[in-house]
């Protein structure tokens, strides 16, 4: 049905739309951003996460079957329990989890028969808060979370049969009802990458109500005892209710024990309501958003900022525990034992070394000081620093970015942590190749030949080469830091100059390279795959993040390679998906989103927007990262352009947002783009402050006329971490045209190795 707006109703709504402020930063939150997804097409492949920055679980309601990485897609009819999940992508799918759903009538255990439809238009989805009205068994549920645990309410109608089933789901699963303690506790040890060493989500749950019914069940089929081990364990436990009744559950889990479960419950609920846990809950995110306040924009604006951000605070979750003895204890994926010291897990450093991480050391560096302790034991207890980690080492991407990871960090400040042993542990990945995607797969290759061959029957082989000569350049950089002898770091000094190994000067592209030195041959720059990762070479070819300086020179000066630039969009965007049999999704995205052969919806050229700042142009990267904020990104469920994938493409929003991008993030410094706010304020966490005013800004006003930094005029296309972090004032004059003399000098382009030779 068509509605209709009067001229006044009409009025206010656009109004409201422009200047009504939210009453706190959780209000311009949508969890269900980048929800509208599905495997041929990503609008972010999110679900709604309630949990907290970091937490060690994250809850989510389930629309999916059990395994189905699409575990909430918003276009489904029906929920079939609210999930504890710690999956970090579709793609990588989950590991512990289990289940709880309420049901009323009949008693129904299968995910099918239980499920419920639902509306959107009951379903209240924060950060710290998720309720729906699930209509077949008129009950209300509603969840709020802490790091390690949660409370359930469920609103039930009059019934003699109000039931709730907790699903330990299959693959191996235990199950035990007490009734004598209003109390279930079990375990799955259901997960999508391992192999893992006695690994167990060991679940607690306590319920407010007596038990009038109990049944645990066996493969589907009702046991004789209430204690289940199965290949499937799940249970029912009921009760009458009286019509508006309020049932709730107290949950929490550990990867330890169930022990350790009661002590993380206790610790973290103690006796505190279903009321006082959200509010909670709602305040440790009220104080982590705002970090960083933003004035100005437009509401969708603000809702996509704070949303994306939001996203970009999951990632990579806590995976320790506090032990009786107030000691910080994590189970290990890589030994399948008990050890001391933080561990963090589900992340993909080829992902998130591009923005992710740096963003946390800029606004958030205590936690990444503890990610740092946790790769260090990650790699004294597996041998190797994961590359991507669900929860231990899975085999899946390219390259050795935890090179970056590690540098980054320690070049940027942190400190506190064992560097050395961490250096040692970026040396031996750089060197050898290890298990399951850790190391670097041909590194005999490119240590010998300055290349990964395309005809060794390794994939992807360009792309690893690239990435592992920018790696190379972040151990070159901490070694340097660490004041490592001259002769070692000089070995990785030259190796982060091997991508001009690919470069083809015919085509002016990287172009796979045989292992006798000759060109992979015929060559098409529209074919996605094979010697490139989900992507062509357009999209690779601007992987140098190091050294753009080198690239222009290869492409013979700044305007062949502003040239080469502009071709990317001016280009339809046709493709080559012959190495993959059909069309992957990251290729129907490139296509969908009108932007030439720029596929942003991917993460390989999400830099390369600003690179016109390295060659005398920078209004030209102020054009397309502002045209790519307004045209990519939405505070809707279909809100991305491609997979999300654990923070990086939010923080990329975010990073852009605020007026600058670490294009290089092992360079410890961010290149300029276009503020989209008038005024960004973040509170370092040091007690300074970094503000970004842009006065003028507005949709027409996208470019930079004149800059300040701390009341000085400022020409160069660059910020220093290190100055940043001082406490700075940024003033930007934005204006609707062009300024083509800013930011024109040769020593306004970012950094460059070829610069400092």
């Amino acid at each position: 049905m068509r509605i209709y707006f009067t001229t006044i109703s009409l009025l206010f709504f656009f109004q409201a739309g422009a200047q009504v402020k939210p009453s706190s930063l959780t209000d311009d939150v949508n969890p269900l951003m980048g929800t509208m997804s599905k495997p041929g097409l990503s609008n972010g492949n999110t679900y709604p996460a309630i949990a907290l920055p970091w937490g060690m679980n994250i809850w989510t309601p389930q629309t999916g079957d059990m395994g189905n990485g699409w575990q909430y897609t918003y276009d489904a009819d029906k929920i079939n329990g609210f999930k504890q999940t710690h999956q970090p992508s579709p793609w990588m799918r989950d590991y512990g989890q289990f289940s709880i759903m309420p049901v009323t009538g009949k008693l129904k255990v299968d995910q099918k028969d239980r499920a419920s439809w639902f509306s959107h238009k009951t379903e209240i989805a924060k950060p710290y808060y998720y309720s729906v009205y699930l209509a077949d068994h008129d009950v209300t549920a509603e969840l709020t979370p802490t790091e390690r645990s949660a409370q359930f309410q469920f609103t039930f109608p009059k019934s003699d049969s109000s039931l709730l089933i907790i699903d330990a789901l299959d693959e191996g699963s235990s199950i035990q009802v007490i009734p004598g303690e209003n109390k279930v506790t079990g375990y799955s040890t259901k997960h999508a990458n391992g192999p893992l060493k006695n690994f167990k989500n060991y679940f607690v749950i306590y319920c407010d109500k007596p038990f009038s019914f109990t049944r645990a069940y066996k493969n589907g089929v009702g046991a004789q005892s209430l204690n289940v081990q199965a290949e499937h364990a799940l249970a029912a436990i009921g009760f009458k209710t009286k019509a508006g009744e309020k049932v709730h559950l107290r949950v929490a889990s550990s990867f330890i024990s169930i022990e350790q479960a009661e002590l993380n419950l206790k610790r973290e609920q103690g006796n505190s309501g279903f009321d006082e846990l959200k509010q909670i809950a709602k305040n440790v995110w009220e104080s982590t958003l705002g970090s960083i306040k933003v004035e100005g924009g437009t509401t969708a604006q603000r809702q996509t900022f704070y949303s994306c951000l939001y996203r970009m605070l999951f990632f990579p979750n806590k995976l320790y525990e506090v032990n009786a003895k107030n000691e910080i204890v994590h189970w290990s994926p890589y030994t399948g034992n008990t050890h001391k010291g933080y561990l963090f897990g589900g992340t993909g450093f080829w992902d998130t070394f591009r923005a992710l991480y740096p963003f946390l050391n800029l606004v958030y560096p205590s936690i990444n000081k503890e990610m740092q302790e946790g790769l260090l034991n990650a790699y004294k207890e597996g041998g190797w620093l994961p590359e991507w980690s669900s929860p231990g080492y899975a085999d899946i991407m390219i390259g050795n970015n935890s090179a970056s990871v590690v540098a980054e960090a320690y070049l940027k400040g942190l400190r506190g942590y064992d560097v050395e042993t961490l250096y040692q542990a970026l040396t031996h990945g750089a060197n050898n190749e290890g298990p399951r995607a850790t190391g670097r797969r041909g590194v005999s290759y490119y240590n010998s030949l300055g290349y990964v061959p395309y005809n060794v029957g390794i994939k992807e082989n360009a792309a690893r080469t690239l990435e592992y000569a920018y790696d190379d350049f972040a151990i070159y950089q901490l070694g340097k830091s660490l004041n490592k002898p001259q002769a070692e770091i000089e070995v990785y000094k030259k190796r982060s100059l091997n991508y001009k190994n690919l470069y083809d000067p015919a085509s002016g592209l990287m172009r796979g390279k045989n292992k006798d030195g000759s060109f992979q041959s015929p060559f098409n720059p529209l074919k996605w795959g094979d010697a490139f990762t989900e992507g062509n070479s357009w999209h690779y070819s601007w992987s140098v993040f190091h050294d753009v300086q080198g690239l222009i020179n290869l492409m013979g000066g700044n305007k062949n390679f502003v040239n080469k630039l502009d071709s990317v969009f001016t280009q339809p965007p046709v493709f080559d998906d012959s190495y993959y049999g059909g069309v992957i999704h990251e290729i129907r995205e490139m296509q969908v989103a009108g932007m030439g052969q720029y596929a942003h919806g991917n993460q390989p050229i999400q830099h390369m927007l600003y690179l016109y700042n390295y060659a005398g142009q920078p209004w030209k990267t102020q054009y397309w990262v502002r045209e790519a904020m307004n045209k990519l990104y939405k505070p809707t469920p279909d809100g991305y352009c491609g997979d999300e994938d654990n923070g990086q493409t939010s923080a990329w929003y975010v990073f852009s947002a605020m007026g600058f991008y670490p294009v290089c993030p092992a360079a410890s410094e961010y290149v300029i783009g276009t503020p989209l706010f008038s005024k960004v304020t973040v509170k370092l966490q040091n007690g300074k402050q970094l503000v970004i005013n842009a006065a003028n800004n507005n949709a027409q006003n996208a470019y930079i006329g004149k800059a300040l930094l701390n009341g000085k005029p400022y020409d160069f296309n660059w910020l220093k971490h290190n100055e940043l972090m001082k406490g700075a004032i940024i003033d930007f004059s934005m204006s609707a045209k062009p300024e083509y003399k800013r930011g024109t000098a040769k020593n306004a382009a970012p950094y460059s190795l070829t610069n400092q030779q």
